[in-house]
């Protein structure tokens, strides 16, 4: 492991906490191609259940908290990858958005988007209407991007529709939804390059949603102005190899009290974990970690309540594992890290309080399992003895 120190900064009353534990449970274990997980409230109950989306099935499927009943939302599916829980015109229950039919070759991904909407019953199947098809269509996220309340989904394929291994020089489009009119909207085709991650995030605390890419070119901004233009600010480069072992694969926003600070894999499906904290108006990067083999997921969150947020990182190459990563300090100067599941191939994670305790737990899924893990707390430090 690396360790970078960078520049001091002016330090909030805070000090890391212990860190927190964790009590591993099995959702599913007979998926084929298991690549993302998605915790959302999909029957009005108050409590967030688990889509598991897996590219080797034809069929969307979700576990219904608390039990972990199966049930099947769609099927009909070809290479499925992702999807993302809109808000539906009435009632608590949502949509979902879903894109199937991917290649990481554009010349063979059709790219299919399709809206899912139940039927009275989330526990029956969902009736599939096609929306779009944009070749390589690969993260679906929602976001608010105009203040309005009323969130859009974000469609950012892979890469451009004329990209070609390895280089995959194309522009790559990024583009968005508005549900009722589920119309394909261009935001920019600025990227150039494989776009492996975006991440919807209110950046600058004005109520509007901002987009962060990690692409082959780096971590992006893209915001909507009130003249509704978008624009598109560098933050960093990433990973400075030559193209295309170049830029960021993935990106989370995390806080250490009131300081921001960006967690990356780099390059895309990298070995590295990389931590980003401003200085002097630049962002300084940090590689807390150079020992993955496929980093596929990073995100990060308060588990433990000491008002740092740790990092939660997976790779899905040989000896796959979850990680967390805790700040030793609230500068962010050095972090340590812990194994969360040392056999965990994880594709993705998302983060929950599942059990209602007010502590986030975890989820992650590989190809074959589904897995959440319950967070009992922050360790009690052993007591001396007398």
């Amino acid at each position: 492991m690396t360790r970078i120190c960078l520049l001091c900064f002016a330090l909030p009353l805070l000090a890391a906490g212990p860190p927190a534990s964790f009590s591993e449970h099995t959702v599913a274990s007979d998926l084929k191609g298991g690549y993302q997980v998605v915790a959302a409230d999909l029957n009005g109950d108050g409590k967030p259940d688990l889509i598991a989306l897996a590219s080797g099935m034809t069929e969307l499927v979700w576990y219904e908290n608390p039990g972990w009943q199966r049930h099947v939302i769609a099927t009909g599916f070809s290479s499925l990858i992702n999807c993302a829980v809109a808000d539906a015109p009435s009632g608590p229950i949502p949509d979902i958005v879903v894109a199937s039919e991917f290649s990481q070759q554009a010349a063979h991904s059709l790219g299919k988007v399709s809206l899912l909407r139940h039927n009275g019953d989330p526990r029956q199947p969902w009736t599939v209407q096609e929306i779009d098809q944009l070749p390589t269509s690969h993260r679906l996220r929602t976001a608010d991007i105009d203040g309005s309340g009323k969130r859009v989904v974000i469609n950012a394929p892979l890469t451009g529709a004329k990209a070609v291994a390895p280089d995959y020089r194309d522009p790559t489009p990024l583009v968005f939804y508005r549900p009722g009119e589920w119309k394909r909207q261009l935001i920019s085709d600025e990227n150039t390059g494989v776009v492996h991650c975006i991440y919807v995030v209110d950046w600058d605390g004005d109520g509007r949603d901002e987009i962060l890419t990690a692409s082959f070119g780096g971590i992006h901004l893209f915001k909507l102005g009130k003249d509704g233009r978008w624009s598109r600010t560098e933050i960093a480069k990433g990973d400075p190899s030559p193209w295309p072992k170049s830029g960021s694969g993935d990106v989370a926003v995390g806080r250490l009290g009131a300081t921001r600070f960006l967690a990356a894999i780099e390059p895309w499906h990298g070995n590295q974990v990389s931590i980003y904290r401003q200085s002097g108006g630049q962002w300084a990067r940090q590689v807390i970690d150079d020992a993955f083999v496929e980093g596929h997921t990073v995100l990060a969150a308060d588990l433990n309540g000491d008002g740092l947020d740790e990092v939660v990182a997976g790779f899905r190459g040989r000896g796959g594992s979850v990680y967390i990563y805790s700040a030793d300090d609230p500068a962010g100067e050095h972090w340590s890290r812990s194994a969360l599941d040392a056999g965990m191939a994880a594709n993705a994670c998302a983060v929950a309080d599942f059990n209602a305790d007010g502590r986030p737990d975890i989820a992650c899924i590989d190809a074959a399992r589904l897995k959440w893990y319950e967070n009992l707390g922050a360790a009690k430090p052993a007591q001396q003895p007398k």
